[in-house]
Formats: structure tokens, C-alpha cells, sequence
């Protein structure tokens, strides 16, 4: 579960790199950041079950 999470994380941030790249030669830097923010927001949508269940942890061990 945890390292299937990673290589999703690293392959998203591979792909944004690339398109990335290519916009800015290009030219067209405003997609080029656009793209940069959808990844960003798809990986933080990835994350928020396992930010949800690292909260829920702690707030457990914190009520011991």
C-alpha cells in the first residue's frame, strides 16, 4: 500500500516535469503553470486518505 503510493507520486511528478518542459519551450509558461498546479491538487487529492488516517493516529495516541 505505501510503496504503490510513491511510485504513483513519482510517476505524476515525472509527467508534470516533461509537459512542463515542453510548455516553457514552447513558450506557453501560463499552461505550463496550470499544469504544474492540476498536479500538485491531483497529488494532495492522492494524499488525503492517508493525511486523514496519519491525523486520526496521532489524535489517538495523543488521548493515551
Amino acid at each position: 500500500m505505501g510503496f504503490e503510493i510513491v511510485i504513483k507520486v513519482a510517476a505524476i511528478g515525472l509527467l508534470v516535469a516533461v509537459i512542463n518542459q515542453v510548455l516553457s519551450k514552447c513558450g506557453r509558461d501560463e499552461y505550463a503553470m496550470l499544469v504544474t498546479l492540476a498536479g500538485i491538487l491531483v497529488i494532495i487529492m492522492m494524499m488525503l486518505p492517508y493525511i486523514s488516517e496519519l491525523f486520526s493516529s496521532v489524535s489517538s495516541i495523543i488521548d493515551l
